[in-house]
């Protein structure tokens, strides 16, 4: 019980029931009565989060590892819909920190969104912040992780909204509900990495391992003996709740001899589907249904790269977990029994990447507004910006001696020195973002085509676009091909704020 929520209501009881009394009408004192009940059901959950470097041994080495509490990956968050999540954030680490809460829909709470210096300056060395979010009207699997650089990299957990209490699954109740977390590893310190691609203008180190639950699996060295196992029983059906952690890295996702029924994914419910195959890109989620119909034994969970872009480099391993049966037979002394193996997609199988994402369909009929206030077309792709005069070449270590730079119609964005974006528009503080991130490209071209190198330099600024709230906003996303193709692009509006931010980041 919310008794502090409910103290709330009552106390502005009688300026509602005055309401209620002046206007004569029974269904008043209903609705009155519903929110009482409404609020009374949810729940106000507390955490608190340490930041810390942790000893943690992956692939033979031992590395001071950013985590939350002591933990690789960090603590599950388990919610109904409707609860209020109150987290305490505490910074022992010695970089800058922040926390964003991955497809939480920030209504009138957009100072809990994360993103450093777009909602909060980030949390300092030593110092704490404490974020305050309500769910609404979301179920399903959602994530968290750090929004700071490349503390992302092992700074993440799962985050499960359950259905209000005493409300269903929209699908069979599952025996037993399992978070699966896709990550990538780094043999190195993550922002040494991403430090030294700032540096030298050149694209970041791939990943070293990808990771289920924070293991790599026994396909990689030093990783048997701790490989992730996902035990069933036969003839039970389990719910894996599945998340890409990965930094930068789609993936494909399987499981050995068994198919999964899709059921949802970011937190909303979708029309189940079966497939053999997942691809999620980072910081996507998918619930699926797997029942254990097939002879008792070990079988390997497997993901690996998608990465269909021609001549960009990327980390070509697998990782993997074991679903064991419960009733497997046991070994013979001395035989080791291994896990079936599973059949993936090729790394640049588009065909299977595309079929599973266009299988996609909602559960009920969505209706999509007629008229359009706003229209936004923006290209999206990494750019080259020429070697600055007087430079060392070891600086300008991209093609042809230039440094790499993202951008989004041209505009590649610059984080702000010392305030927020949120901060300067709520304070009304100036010289921090101006309002002209281009609605459409500035010059059209051929955007999969060749493109002339006087477009490949993006301009450098702080530049936001503003929506009026409720405004109806179409957004159409191109790939360009500067340096290579750009096949699938990520959005994230997660915050519910007055304004939409667009932005990418150059790696100089």
């Amino acid at each position: 019980m919310n008794f502090p929520l409910i103290d709330s209501l009552i106390k502005k009881r009688t300026i509602i029931l005055d309401a209620c009394n002046s206007m004569a009408n029974p269904l008043c004192y209903f609705f009155f009565i519903s929110i009482l009940l409404l609020f009374a059901n949810a729940k106000t959950q507390y955490h608190h989060f340490v930041i810390q470097a942790t000893p943690v041994k992956r692939l033979c080495k031992t590395h001071n590892t950013i985590t939350v509490n002591g933990q690789f990956p960090g603590p599950t968050l388990e919610v109904n819909n409707g609860d209020t999540l109150v987290i305490n954030v505490v910074n022992r680490a010695r970089y800058n920190v922040t926390i964003h809460w991955h497809g939480v829909k920030q209504i009138r709470t957009a100072w809990a969104d994360g993103p450093e210096f777009i909602t909060q300056c980030p949390i300092r060395p030593g110092g704490s912040y404490t974020y305050r979010f309500t769910i609404q009207e979301q179920e399903g699997t959602l994530w968290w992780h750090a929004h700071s650089s490349w503390l992302r990299a092992t700074v993440y957990g799962a985050l499960i909204i359950h259905p209000k209490e005493g409300e269903f699954y929209p699908f069979p109740n599952p025996r037993r509900e399992t978070p699966i977390l896709l990550g990538e590893w780094w043999d190195a310190n993550p922002i040494d990495v991403v430090r030294q691609a700032t540096r030298t203008g050149a694209a970041p180190n791939v990943s070293d391992a990808y990771t289920i639950n924070g293991q790599p699996g026994d396909l990689y060295r030093c990783s048997s003996k701790d490989t992730t196992i996902v035990l069933v029983d036969s003839g039970e059906t389990s719910l894996l709740r599945v998340i890409n952690a990965a930094l930068n890295q789609q993936l494909f996702f399987t499981v050995a001899n068994h198919k999964l029924t899709v059921v949802g994914a970011d937190a909303s419910y979708v029309q189940p589907f079966t497939t053999s195959v997942l691809m999620l890109g980072p910081g996507q989620t998918t619930d699926v249904l797997i029942t254990g119909n097939q002879p008792p034994a070990r079988y390997y969970m497997a993901a690996q790269a998608y990465a269909s872009a021609q001549g960009a480099p990327f980390d070509n391993t697998t990782t993997t977990a074991i679903l064991e049966y419960k009733n497997t037979p046991c070994a013979v002394q001395g035989i080791k029994i291994n896990p079936i193996f599973p059949s993936l997609p090729p790394f640049n199988d588009t065909a299977t990447a595309t079929a599973f994402t266009t299988s996609f369909r909602s559960p009920s009929k969505v209706e999509l507004p007629t008229e359009i206030d706003e229209n936004l077309f923006i290209t999206v792709g990494l750019g080259l910006k020429n070697c600055p005069k007087g430079a060392s070449s070891s600086s300008c270590q991209g093609p042809n001696g230039t440094r790499f730079a993202a951008s989004m119609n041209n505009v590649s964005f610059v984080l702000p020195p010392n305030f927020s974006i949120l901060q300067a528009h709520q304070q009304g503080i100036p010289g921090i973002f101006s309002t002209d991130f281009p609605a459409v490209p500035l010059v059209k071209f051929d955007y999969t085509g060749n493109v002339s190198q006087s477009l490949w330099q993006p301009v450098p600024g702080t530049k936001v676009y503003k929506l009026k709230y409720g405004a109806k906003v179409q957004v159409v996303l191109q790939g360009t091909s500067i340096v290579t193709e750009t096949r699938q692009v990520y959005l994230s509006m997660d915050g519910q704020s007055s304004d939409l931010l667009l932005t990418t980041q150059e790696s100089g």
